[in-house]
């Protein structure tokens, strides 16, 4: 067991970071998993759900005076703006004033509005708590990203965060599958389905807090704001969970850390961080967001229309195509995740990326020609989409783990919302325009736009890419408050220039 940090007034030693990353695999980081990823489940579940009973909610008996437009235009843009602002809102604060207190919170808000959503009795209402779900969920992402990058071992960080970002899709399965059940007037009366599969929600989401309770704050962000003791105590507890679990002592950690505590750090100093003095990085996690955020609304947002129009599929029916894809989304970072680890970074972005956008040009090719049915398309997209989720996931990890730690929750807040914002508020926008003219020209150019952005990507990630795998976060990106002539990395090598 290692020793007490030493400290010296607001100067600390510490072997914290050293201490987490040399951790094997054990009970307490499944708990970990669960606690914090899961809440993607409900994500992907909310969001799949709301798009596919959009036909059921415009019913004159669902209870809802809301036309199918409106819940796929103005209730979709404003869970989305909700979403961008949550995030840059949750995320500094989550950088403030720790990762716990605001996972925590950002989830209450998520269920509290989820909640309101279900018995919503008017478009108003419903528009407001859909607005307020983007709100906590854009939370979400900041704090739970910042968490698990934090608490994870750096051998295992990559696979296991892009194993949690693509959960999404194991969500959007289930909300494709509840939206047939939800859509049966012969199961559930058309008032009363569409509020079941919100309280669900709801109802899945507390057992998530309830798990959560027992994930402790971020050692790492107590360490550098003047709280070592709390920290200290966090790490013996785990080390002494995992060897009582492995029944051997625990590897000797390797490094240590010296750094001059402080309890916040400016706007200011993280904007020009984040901009000036990781220019190169900025425009990485720029690249990659954008790219995703373009080619998933190239085919999610108009995919339902595809299939009617140019297939003759039952409205009704798409939800079984949609769960097909979705398999395939959460297929690629389950397989790949691992190569992020030991291929590597660099190599498995710009891969994955360039991969998904010349699979995607292939798909706009054939479909161009006409060659392909309803079940030969959705083919395409799963295969586009296995390459394609591994990225975007990829896109997550990036952005948390490239810049120095006091910045690391307001750098994801601020990719994720530039993302969601140009993919989509611009990518809707552009793409229903294309996809619901029903002429197959404007289709293939809405989905050769996605596959010339995310191919962009890819190029850049070749070119900027960090070779983060099994590194320290530490050693990544030195910590702001770390003392620059004696910190010193836990991974061999030393700290690294940007």
């Amino acid at each position: 067991m290692a020793a007490v940090e030493a400290s010296t007034g607001r100067t600390v030693t510490s072997r914290i970071p050293a201490r987490l990353d040399r951790l094997p695999w054990s009970r307490w980081h499944w708990t970990i998993v669960i606690g914090l990823g899961t809440v993607w489940i409900l994500d992907g579940l909310e969001v799949t759900v709301v798009g596919n009973i959009a036909s059921r909610l415009s019913e004159p008996d669902s209870g809802l005076a809301i036309s199918s437009g409106q819940v796929t235009g103005m209730a979709a843009a404003l869970y989305v703006a909700g979403a961008c602002s949550g995030a840059l809102f949750w995320g500094r604060l989550t950088d403030r004033y720790g990762r716990k207190k605001l996972f925590m919170i950002t989830l209450a808000v998520y269920l509290g509005a989820t909640a309101l959503t279900a018995v919503s009795s008017a478009a108003w209402w419903f528009f407001l708590f859909r607005f307020l779900t983007g709100f906590g969920i854009g939370g979400e992402y900041a704090a739970i990203n910042s968490a698990i990058d934090e608490l994870i071992p750096a051998h295992h960080r990559g696979r296991v965060d892009l194993i949690i970002n693509g959960s999404f899709w194991m969500g959007a399965v289930g909300g494709s599958l509840l939206s047939i059940v939800a859509l049966n007037t012969r199961i559930l009366p058309a008032n009363i389905g569409w509020r079941l599969t919100f309280a669900l929600g709801v109802v899945l989401g507390l057992v998530i807090l309830l798990v959560r309770r027992s994930v402790p704050e971020s050692p790492r962000w107590l360490l550098i704001h003047g709280r070592e003791q709390e920290a200290e105590r966090i790490v013996s507890s785990i080390e002494e969970r995992v060897e009582a679990e492995k029944g051997e002592p625990l590897a000797e950690p390797q490094g240590e850390l010296v750094i001059h505590q402080r309890e916040s750090v400016g706007f200011l100093e993280i904007a020009r961080t984040v901009f000036a003095d990781y220019r190169r990085r900025a425009v990485l996690g720029f690249s990659l967001f954008i790219g995703q955020a373009f080619l998933y609304n190239a085919i999610t947002f108009g995919f339902g229309a595809i299939l009617t129009r140019f297939f003759d599929v039952p409205a009704a029916d798409t939800g079984y195509y949609f769960a097909v894809i979705a398999v395939g989304n959460f297929m690629g970072p389950l397989l790949l995740g691992r190569l992020f680890d030991s291929v590597g970074r660099r190599v498995m972005i710009s891969s994955t990326y360039l991969l998904s956008g010349l699979l995607l040009f292939g798909t706009a090719w054939l479909f161009g020609r006409g060659s392909l049915t309803a079940d030969t398309l959705t083919a395409c997209w799963c295969a586009v989409l296995f390459f394609a989720s591994a990225g975007a996931s990829s896109a997550y990890l990036t952005v948390s783990e490239i810049f120095p730690m006091e910045t690391r929750a307001m750098s994801i807040a601020f990719f994720y919302a530039l993302g969601t914002a140009a993919g989509g508020i611009s990518g809707p926008l552009l793409f229903a325009d294309l996809t619901n003219t029903g002429k197959a020209g404007d289709t293939v150019l809405a989905f050769q736009i996605g596959a010339s952005l995310m191919c962009v990507a890819g190029l850049v990630a070749a070119a900027l890419a960090v070779n983060a795998e099994r590194r320290s976060l530490e050693d990544i990106a030195r910590p702001l408050t770390a003392v620059a002539e004696q910190a010193r990395s836990t991974a061999k090598g030393g700290v690294r220039p940007a």
